[in-house]
């Protein structure tokens, strides 16, 4: 019995402190601009960056000056990086299209990966993301904003409550003013505008959230048909990409209005869900209205934010890789749910072309 319990309490310990080791990650480009946040988690300590790749030298001297980064993490070769720092994941902050390069290189690697949304520009990209990721054992995780509003998960338990009912109608609606508006850094305007590094313009920038959340609303659904409006309102500044775009996902009994534009007057990004008895919107990260029954008025809730690891993409990160969390394969930042989201924005940006309806069955 003595020998069992110190047993136990060894075994203990080593958990304990795994668990409070923090996973090393590296960085893949410095071009997109949600990378600072990266460097801007003051308290955190599940992660340490230990290296960081980025062949742009001027950009990556500009990064290093402003958060004082001693310039041995800087690498201007991905291979070099991830074989002399080991990492135990990659952030990759770079073009959409360059996601599958990132993959490419850590996969062999047993290197898990996680990608601003979304995880490709096609499907092709897409479905090789997933097979290397099934073959080497990794996980690869899409990071979506709205992965970590408590609105969305609240209205999604009622989905699975069956408070709504069934689900007749999904309206998402993302976007900003537009990139330049708003005053992204030069390197991520670059991005944004150009339609191999970023696949379409609105369309793909805030057209994946809506894809992402109607797979993972209807657990990894696909639609039977896919319908998109693309438009240029500000050619003289995006010349190269349309700004303004409208989906329409047909399933069997559902429909799905996604809304990415970078013409509206200000951020946002809400979606309402309908049911056959009832409706609940999540209008921002905490905040839902909901009606559940004809007879009731219309209530408003206000939610606490998702806990710890939920609200930080790093945290989740770490402890998915520590094996902390174990995330449903349905989950939004899954491989499931974001290989349909991106055959959906392909299919969208087919049916932009041709001004017609393409089918996926």
């Amino acid at each position: 019995m003595k020998c069992f319990l110190i047993t136990l309490i060894c075994v203990l310990l080593v958990e304990q402190v795994f668990a409070n080791t923090p996973v090393k990650v590296a960085v893949a480009g410095l071009s997109h601009g949600h990378v600072d946040w990266i460097f801007n988690r003051a308290g955190k300590d599940d992660i340490v960056i230990v290296g960081i790749f980025e062949p742009d030298k001027e950009l990556a001297d500009r990064y290093a000056r402003h958060y004082k980064l001693d310039q041995k993490l800087f690498f201007t070769d991905l291979d070099q990086m991830l074989d002399k720092v080991k990492p135990e994941a990659v952030s990759a902050f770079g073009a959409v299209n360059d996601h599958i390069t990132v993959v490419r290189a850590c996969a062999p690697r047993k290197i898990h990966v996680m990608v601003e949304k979304p995880l490709a520009t096609t499907l092709a990209d897409a479905r090789e993301i997933q097979s290397l990721a099934q073959k080497n054992a990794i996980h690869v995780l899409t990071n979506f904003e709205t992965s970590w509003y408590a609105s969305n998960q609240h209205v999604n338990n009622l989905v699975e409550e069956e408070k709504l009912g069934d689900i007749r109608k999904v309206i998402v609606n993302d976007g900003h003013q537009g990139p330049k508006e708003i005053g992204v850094s030069k390197e991520f305007l670059d991005i944004l505008t150009d339609p191999v590094k970023n696949g379409a313009g609105a369309l793909f920038d805030f057209g994946c959230y809506g894809a992402n959340l109607m797979t993972w609303l209807l657990k990894g659904e696909k639609p039977l048909s896919v319908t998109a409006v693309v438009h240029q309102n500000k050619p003289a500044i995006y010349k190269e990409v349309d700004d303004e775009a409208t989906i329409i996902l047909q399933y069997p009994k559902a429909q799905c209005i996604i809304q990415g534009s970078w013409n509206w007057p200000f951020s946002r990004k809400d979606m309402e869900v309908y049911g056959t008895e009832g409706y609940a919107i999540a209008v921002n990260p905490t905040t839902v209205r909901q009606r559940l029954e004809e007879k009731s008025p219309e209530e408003v809730l206000k939610l606490d934010p998702r806990p710890d690891p939920y609200t930080d993409p790093f945290s989740l990160l770490a402890a998915v890789v520590s094996g902390q969390l174990k995330l449903d394969k349905n989950d939004m930042y899954e491989l499931p749910v974001n290989v349909t989201a991106v055959e959906i924005l392909e299919a969208a940006k087919e049916s932009a072309r041709l001004y017609k309806t393409i089918f996926l069955h």
